[in-house]
């Protein structure tokens, strides 16, 4: 943190400061301040997150528009400008969430406490409300101060399967017929906002970007978020408000601190990456063009869109803070990735010292006071918010590496599946694909362009600098590229062919796995289920179970060679990944099940559950006992996922 230029401790001052607050719930309701409390108010986010900035509530409309309102921490009224947290939010400017800790931008005991919406407490709110319409249209906003009281903590995860329907609903919705009418209206808000702003040109994203998984404080595993309708529904809401929140600002002649993102400088590596998927888009940045290619892409190979989404993202490039104090046609140029037009930060003002300001603007906005900062003080705030911004995203990729390089330290020598994710004359890097962490391309990267997919040697795996470092065999990399992208081409023209049978020709069979070319020609892949009985040379009819598009992957199975009952196994996996979901990081007792050179298998006592043991694998014999820890499961694949207790 410091060698990012960070300050990771609270000074006495703001530790003084914080001794010397008491509970606001507390004292009289100011005047003007609405009594919401009686409203049916839920959050939904992270299962680790205690500072709650947002909290969500909807009502239908007699014209058939539903009326959200975004309850935000009240945070500008207990951080005065000018006092000492303040001074150090100013400084930091943001939370920084390494994995192993949170270096939070205000102190616990008020981004966790007093100015944390947590479940069953009263809170001050700073309440955002807007209207929306069948269409997704947006109607006037208001912003004005309530008491507000969460009624229930959500999980993106459980709410997530729940509106999906792919498993029960969380234990607080299925006992409140209030919270489960409120979480289906407030998803179809989100539904019309989603459509609307999709037609409107905004980009629909999935982030592949893994996160520390931690247990008794050790970071154990990587794990990716997953998207979901909780996910999104959450998304539509934030960036309604902020919409809301610039264009209420406008409209009172207030400046604003703007986030942008500027048209991306690499959009020729975009159109390139589309066509070859076989799509075309035009030769000048065309958000609306893009937002239709990924929405056609996320349909076609929903498993791989989050990594095109990420090489997108990457050549998007990031966003920045500006002063907008321009009012009509003569504001700059809005957020490209949102296709908006008006955008603020103002949703998480424990954690961003954006929101905070934004905050302080609308109280001003709102009452007719005096502007609580200068044109020339609001420049260097975005300035400063911009440049922390980056530097805590290298705080929390470099950790990242830390643990992905502990993961990876006894695996140097082997080589692994990667996408490439940025190339410049400052380096050339990869994100493997399993594990998901990223390294650094140090021998044969030349040629290599963001969105490639390659086969890397693991040379370096050093976790105390957290570096990874990975070698590309350069000799041949011009053919190995140019049938990459070939394959990305076949395997796109097959996807509407999964669960056919075609005429295929053994081509190779080695640790590694077994490969078949199809006899006409049109492609080859992979032999994934029922492998076993195949050897170099021979003809047999194969089942197309996959494709993947966005690394080149064309997944087969001969359906002969396969154990019926494998595929009852598989089931019972899915169902019980799925009760285990809220017990990651949780200790059993296990037996081990089975052993091979690629992986160990469990299960755990009483439940009898099966699962892959992916860490501390040495040493084993069926029979075995041991403890284990669950790091991971996924419910639609069945994966469970355990590290050996005394590995971690």
């Amino acid at each position: 943190m410091r060698l990012n230029g960070f300050e990771p401790e609270f000074s006495s001052a703001v530790m003084r400061e914080m001794r010397s607050l008491g509970d606001p719930s507390d004292n009289p309701r100011p005047p003007g301040v609405r009594d919401l409390r009686a409203l049916h108010w839920s959050s939904v986010d992270n299962r680790e997150s205690r500072d709650l900035d947002q909290i969500e509530v909807a009502e239908r409309l007699a014209d058939g528009s539903i009326r959200i309102r975004i309850g935000v921490a009240d945070v500008e009224g207990l951080v005065p400008i000018g006092s000492p947290a303040d001074q150090h939010a100013a400084v930091n400017t943001t939370s920084v969430y390494t994995g192993v800790a949170v270096f939070p931008m205000l102190p616990e005991r008020l981004s966790t406490d007093l100015t944390s919406l947590n479940e069953g407490q009263d809170r001050l709110a700073v309440v955002i409300e807007f209207d929306v319409a069948h269409d997704g249209a947006l109607g006037k906003a208001s912003v004005y101060n309530a008491v507000v009281r969460n009624k229930a903590k959500l999980v993106y995860d459980a709410v997530g399967l729940w509106l999906e329907e792919k498993g029960p609903a969380p234990a607080a919705i299925a006992a409140s017929s209030e919270l489960h009418d409120q979480l289906r209206m407030q998803d179809e808000a989100a539904q019309r906002l989603r459509l609307a702003r999709s037609i409107a040109g905004a980009l629909d994203f999935e982030s592949v970007e893994a996160s520390p998984v931690v247990v008794n404080g050790k970071v154990v595993d990587l794990a990716v978020a997953r998207r979901n309708r909780a996910r999104d529904m959450i998304e539509d809401f934030m960036v309604a408000a902020n919409r809301s929140v610039a264009t209420y600002l406008i409209e009172r002649g207030s400046p604003s601190l703007r986030r942008v993102v500027r048209e991306p400088k690499r959009w020729d590596r975009i159109v390139a990456l589309a066509a070859e998927l076989g799509e075309v888009l035009p030769g000048k940045p065309d958000n609306v063009s893009l937002s239709a290619f990924l929405a056609r892409r996320r349909v076609a190979d929903p498993e791989h869109f989050p990594d095109l989404s990420l090489s997108v993202v990457k050549l998007l490039g990031p966003g920045i803070y500006v002063l907008e104090r321009r009012l009509g046609d003569r504001r700059e140029m809005g957020h490209f990735g949102l296709a908006v037009a008006d955008y603020v930060h103002s949703t998480a003002p424990n954690r961003r010292f954006a929101d905070l300001v934004t905050q302080r603007m609308l109280r001003a906005a709102t009452s007719g006071g005096a502007r609580p900062y200068t044109d020339q003080q609001l420049t260097e705030i975005a300035s400063r918010c911009t440049e922390r911004g980056e530097a805590a995203r290298k705080v929390e990729r470099t950790m990242r590496k830390v643990a992905g390089a502990s993961m990876l330290e006894e695996r140097v020598g082997e080589s692994f599946a990667a996408i490439v994710t940025a190339s410049s004359p400052k380096g050339t890097y990869a994100r493997v694909l399993n594990p998901p962490v990223e390294g650094r391309i140090v021998r044969g990267g030349r040629g290599l362009d963001v969105g490639d997919t390659v086969r890397l040697k693991l040379v370096v795996a050093d976790p105390m600098r957290g570096y990874i470092d990975f070698a590309h065999e350069a000799g041949d990399a011009s053919r190995k590229l140019e049938r990459s992208r070939r394959k990305k081409a076949q395997a796109d023209r097959l996807r509407a062919r999964i669960g056919e049978m075609f005429d295929a020709e053994v081509t190779g069979v080695s640790e590694s796995g077994t490969y078949v070319r199809l006899l006409d020609g049109s492609a080859e892949g992979r032999v994934v289920r029922g492998y076993k009985p195949l050897s170099v040379g021979i003809q047999v009819k194969v089942k197309l179970v996959n494709t993947d598009s966005v690394h080149g992957f064309i997944d087969f199975e001969y359906t002969q060679g396969v154990d019926p009952s494998k595929e009852e196994r598989r089931a019972r996996k899915r169902a019980a990944a799925l009760s285990l979901r809220d017990r990651i990081g949780q200790t059993f007792r296990a037996v081990v099940s089975g052993t091979s050179k690629k992986a160990t298998w469990l299960k755990i006592e009483p439940d009898e559950i099966e699962g892959r043991l992916v860490r501390g694998r040495r040493g084993l014999s069926v029979g075995d006992e041991t403890g284990v820890v669950l790091l991971a499961v996924d419910p639609d694949r069945g994966f469970i996922d355990f590290a050996r207790e005394d590995s971690i």
